[in-house]
């Protein structure tokens, strides 16, 4: 007899979620050799997460933001308004470059459904920056310093309405809807819906409505590519994504200033305020790993690097519930699969916290040495392929930076080869010699 879900340990889920992503349910492979390189892939980076057993070599990852765009010659603006070339085009990147894995292509959001909604947040090729050229967030304080009760008492009805009624210009009307929350009686009960009525919030629902048929065109386009990558032998790398507390209020809603008054001029409702979030983006990763069947859930960490916080700060406000949140997705089975941007070298007898085998951390610019040295035996590291060296680098370069990353972190297995950070315009020549490295010289004995 099965074990049902909340009866199993965490360890007993992990597997679970694992073996849903060994044997994709629905998937017709291409060929019998795509199967066979699809479990290969997939055991290979399960085993490098687990820290079980060496793998037969050291799994590569290509982690793009718009160079497949690039690599077809297309712009940025091509694939965000016409979504019929997104799917070929990241399927020849990843056909062609042959990683262990794909990132599906959620980098080239709809463009015509930000356009719709008046998007404040970001500017984007064509809308604020040059058709040829990647995003610009916009930060600002979407929301204000004495809202913070609003957010911890209420954060859904706080998301819900009026964060977007903040940073989707179409959407500015909703801010005047009240909550449902008092609808107990017949007595009155018409009354919170009066403001629905209204010509400005018919046409922020119209908006929506549109918006959300645009959303359904790009979904068409986007799953087409994530319904064909495995059957061509291509795992997926990520179920989806959640992230860290502090970073949701300091990208997002206080923007980087506010946050860091905050933690100076109200410390105590910044921390409640993350600690209310928690929940929310546990339930995020773990929906995701559940609902699209990978066990892998994308963490990318914005405001926690050396010198963003201090030590004491990163161990008072950032940590803490970055921990919670990682954890509550472990006991669910789920992997961490954490980004750390900028350099985590003053931050990795911190991350040591956690339990063996459960976490994979990709870094940007910390020491690979030191980082290796620091998780051995704890989380499987990568990361680490710089951005300068991708894009100005020469091949002969990016094959002996390559050597040195799996020489440095790949004994005893535990080790991802990956890029440092998103990358766009590049040297393709470095992709294929790194990748091909990987392949010839990262063999286990």
């Amino acid at each position: 007899m099965e074990k049902k879900w909340e009866d199993m340990t965490s360890d007993e889920k992990q597997e679970a979620l694992f073996q849903g992503w060994l044997s994709p349910q629905g998937v017709e492979f291409a060929s019998p050799e795509a199967e066979k390189l699809y479990k290969e892939r997939a055991t290979r980076i399960k085993d490098a997460i687990q820290l079980k057993k060496l793998p037969d070599r050291v799994p590569v990852f290509l982690i793009p933001s718009f160079a497949p765009a690039y690599y077809s010659g297309l712009t940025p603006h091509d694939v965000m308004y016409n979504y019929d070339k997104i799917a070929p085009a990241w399927k020849k990147f990843y056909t062609d470059f042959q990683p262990d894995a794909h990132g599906g292509p959620f980098v080239p959001s709809p463009g015509k459904f930000v356009e719709i909604l008046d998007f404040k947040l970001y500017q984007w090729p064509g809308h604020g920056v040059p058709p040829e050229t990647t995003y610009q967030c916009i930060e600002g304080e979407y929301m204000k310093a004495d809202e913070y009760d609003i957010l911890i008492h209420n954060a859904l009805y706080f998301l819900y309405y009026i964060w977007p009624s903040r940073v989707f210009g179409a959407l500015e009307p909703l801010q005047t809807l009240p909550p449902l929350a008092g609808l107990t009686e017949m007595y009155g009960v018409s009354l919170p819906f009066i403001p629905y009525g209204l010509p400005p919030v018919k046409a922020a629902y119209k908006a929506l409505l549109e918006a959300g048929d645009e959303a359904l065109k790009w979904i068409g386009a986007v799953g087409a590519f994530l319904h064909e990558m495995p059957a061509l032998g291509f795992p997926a790398y990520q179920a989806g994504a959640t992230k860290a507390p502090f970073d949701v209020i300091g990208d997002t809603l206080r923007g980087t200033r506010g946050i860091m008054l905050d933690m100076y001029r109200q410390p105590d409702k910044l921390i409640q305020a993350m600690e209310a979030l928690t929940p929310m983006f546990i339930q995020l990763g773990v929906g995701a790993a559940k609902q699209n069947g990978c066990p892998l859930i994308f963490m990318p960490l914005h405001k926690g690097a050396d010198g963003f916080l201090s030590d004491e700060q990163f161990k008072k406000f950032y940590w803490p519930t970055l921990r919670k949140v990682i954890m509550g997705l472990v006991d669910e089975g789920v992997v961490p699969f954490i980004w750390a941007e900028g350099g985590y070298n003053s931050r990795l007898e911190v991350i040591r916290d956690l339990p063996k085998g459960k976490t994979a951390w990709l870094f940007d610019q910390t020491d690979m040495a030191k980082a290796k040295k620091a998780l051995d035996g704890i989380a499987c590291v990568g990361g680490n392929m710089p951005m300068d060296l991708l894009t100005v680098g020469t091949p002969e370069d990016s094959k002996a930076y390559a050597k040195k990353l799996i020489d440095t972190c790949g004994k005893g297995g535990g080790y991802i080869m990956a890029n440092g950070a998103f990358f766009d315009e590049v040297k393709f020549e470095n992709l294929k010699v790194i990748v091909d490295t990987v392949k010839e010289y990262g063999v286990y004995k």
